[in-house]
């Protein structure tokens, strides 16, 4: 049996991060997940993107993680927030966030989740105290003394002080030990798909709301073309479409499916094609009633799971691993005992109500937004409009978005933890 301080049951985002944050103050720790790190990597396992907040780029900076990401980076420079119906002319009530006005060099950076999970690879090799054991599911867990023990699908057995589950919405850790979460489907499907355009974006991210949901069009780096010499212009496509609709639209051929991206796009970019796969998902809500067990605790989507409207699961998933790491560690530099329950109710403290009060306002976002009633329209864009009038509000909600609001754990200030 081998014995370490903490197992991680997850190696992705999340996870990693967590577990660099412990190594590097000086924890033993072990990662299991049933993914290698070549499927992880490859642009056909996830195309997905990432807003990272500024204050997730803090994170990464104080974990040395930065210096490996910055140069897949692609800064926001701009956010524009606008209300159309579909096919129609946006509302002339708009929401702007200027990087300039937050007295910040951007508002956050879009970065693709492959070179995310490269660089985290990169820096937790680099660490002889933090061992990642893949593929190898985490299959049972059982307290065993003063410890837990978990066993992997590769037959070995690991005891910790500690067990964290960052294994994902389904998570199957958090279903062996008996944690409850309160969850619902909504009637959307998210669409995902990388896009080239005519038209440089110049740093600008778009959040347009149509009647079926949200359709975001993020800024990433450019990318070289067939030649090998012209730089093609590329957009993160997240599109939220109805569960009814979705399927469809994902069984499209190429032409059809540019033609509906067009439809939604506009002309603000010029001629937009596909580039590359697409990828769809059921959308659902779910918040873990309970963040920790005696020896066990959850972060990320384990943990909770919220509506993409805003591009925050991420960011939320990372003050998680800050603020766990942190207690942790705390506890261990004072000789406790850091898989204490009393311990770990600390962390559950900081990190429930933040989960829960982000949960419901990005649920009520998607809500409000995500349909074509008159009344609420009109509602809607005179708030927009308002909100865009009022300089402190325009400034707090980008300072929100910043992730630069509440108690910060050390690592999101830029500090150790």
């Amino acid at each position: 049996m081998t014995h370490c301080d903490v197992i991680i049951g997850g190696g992705g985002m999340v996870g990693l991060s967590l577990a660099i944050a412990l190594a590097k103050g000086g924890l033993d720790v072990v990662v299991a997940d049933p993914i290698p790190q070549s499927a992880a990597t490859d642009v056909k396992f996830d195309g997905r993107v990432c807003a990272l907040s500024y204050a997730s780029v803090r994170m990464f900076q104080a974990l040395s993680v930065w210096d490996h990401l910055k140069n897949d980076a692609q800064p926001i420079n701009d956010i524009m927030v606008t209300d159309a119906k579909l096919g129609g002319e946006p509302s002339p009530f708009s929401l702007h966030f200027d990087a300039a006005e937050a007295h910040a060099d951007a508002l956050g950076q879009i970065v693709e989740n492959r070179h995310t999970r490269t660089a985290l690879f990169k820096v937790a090799s680099t660490l002889s105290n933090l061992r990642l054991i893949a593929p190898a599911a985490l299959t049972n867990l059982t307290h065993q003394g003063a410890g837990i023990v978990a066993t992997l699908a590769n037959g070995e057995t690991i005891k910790a002080s500690l067990a964290i589950a960052a294994d994902g919405r389904e998570s199957p850790m958090r279903e062996l030990m008996g944690l409850k979460i309160i969850s619902w489907s909504y009637a959307q499907w998210g669409i995902v798909a990388t896009v080239a355009h005519e038209k440089p974006h110049n740093g600008v991210a778009y959040e347009h709301f149509l009647p079926a949901g949200p359709f975001a069009i993020l800024p990433m780096t450019s990318a070289p073309g067939d030649d090998g010499r012209k730089r093609i212009n590329r957009s993160s496509l997240v599109w939220t479409e109805k569960d009814t609709l979705a399927p469809g639209m994902m069984k499209l051929d190429g032409d059809a499916f540019d033609a509906e991206i067009a439809r939604r796009f506009g002309g603000h970019l010029g001629t937009t094609k596909a580039a590359g796969p697409r990828w769809s998902y059921p959308l659902k809500f779910h918040l873990a009633r309970s963040y920790v067990a005696p020896r066990f605790a959850l972060a990320g989507d384990s943990a909770h799971g919220i509506h993409p409207i805003a591009g925050q699961g991420f960011n939320l998933g990372l003050k998680d691993a800050a603020a766990l790491s942190e207690i942790v560690l705390d506890a261990a530099r004072l000789g406790l005992d850091i898989g204490n329950l009393d311990t770990l109710k600390k962390y559950e403290r900081w990190r429930r109500f933040d989960s829960l009060i982000m949960s419901f306002a990005m649920d009520g976002l998607n809500r409000v937004f995500s349909n074509d009633s008159t009344p609420l329209r009109a509602l809607r864009d005179v708030g927009m409009g308002l909100v865009d009038a009022v300089g402190p509000a325009r400034r707090f909600f980008m300072r929100h978005a910043g992730g630069d609001v509440g108690k910060l754990p050390r690592l999101m200030k830029g500090e150790a933890a």
